[in-house]
């Protein structure tokens, strides 16, 4: 089935190439659903394809040489991922498992080469997200080594929020899953400590939270927790 150009020509992928362009690219795609809960590929798989998220959430998981699942992020609609072979890898560093039923499309990995030897663009434009993906990789990196939990936990969600929120009468409501024990394994945190900061906030007013569901009803006040100065008393940020 072919793929219309107008639908994705918009994205960041496509950015600055013309209909020609697209409409060669997306020959070699083909769209695919993904289930909740099932997975486009897993962690060390031999590369066989590059994605395009059209509708849906998809997590990247990464499980440690301890055994231990941690959340690189989630992939919003409009985003690429899959692509290994755009920074040298032979196999997925990563396992990415749909949130939600997921439309994606799907390119050979084969096809990569040819099409970023005929459109540089594209190659450039997998590169910027890359290199900005990396960015907020270092980013969590200071988090993780000088940061409070509480600080951790407030700029994931704020990260989130950026990324994929949506604004509504309550605040910024995430439209995909997300548990306590993911919100832990995109920190370092215990779950204990996620439930008991998570709870303190809700009885604060920043979040409303329930099964699988968080919104963020003082971004605001959150972000200046999560930019806290050690040191700072944390009680008197946001306090009426």
């Amino acid at each position: 089935m072919s793929i219309d150009p107008s639908l994705v020509a918009h994205l960041p992928l496509f950015a600055g190439l013309d209909t020609n362009a697209c409409e060669t690219i997306l020959r070699d795609a083909h769209s695919l659903r993904i289930a909740r809960n099932k997975t486009a590929f897993e962690q060390g798989e031999e590369v066989h394809s590059f994605f395009l998220l059209l509708h849906g959430h998809i997590r990247a998981a990464k499980m440690t040489p301890a055994g231990e699942q941690v959340i690189v992020r989630y992939v919003s609609s409009g985003e690429i991922f899959g692509v290994a072979q755009a920074i040298g890898l032979m196999q997925y560093p990563a396992t990415a498992t749909a949130v939600e039923d997921s439309v994606v499309l799907s390119w050979p990995v084969t096809a990569w080469a040819r099409l970023t030897a005929q459109y540089p663009l594209l190659a450039a434009n997998t590169l910027k997200t890359v290199g900005g993906r990396l960015q907020e990789a270092h980013s969590r990196v200071v988090e993780m080594s000088t940061e409070q939990m509480e600080q951790r936990i407030a700029h994931a969600l704020l990260r989130l929020a950026d990324q994929s929120g949506r604004k509504n009468e309550h605040g910024i409501a995430f439209d995909f899953p997300l548990s306590r024990q993911d919100i832990a394994e995109m920190t370092g945190a215990t779950i204990f400590t996620v439930s008991r900061t998570l709870s303190n906030w809700e009885q604060r007013g920043l979040i409303d939270s329930g099964r699988q569901r968080i919104v963020l009803r003082e971004p605001v006040v959150l972000r200046a927790l999560a930019e806290t100065v050690p040191g700072e008393d944390k009680r008197a940020v946001g306090k009426n």
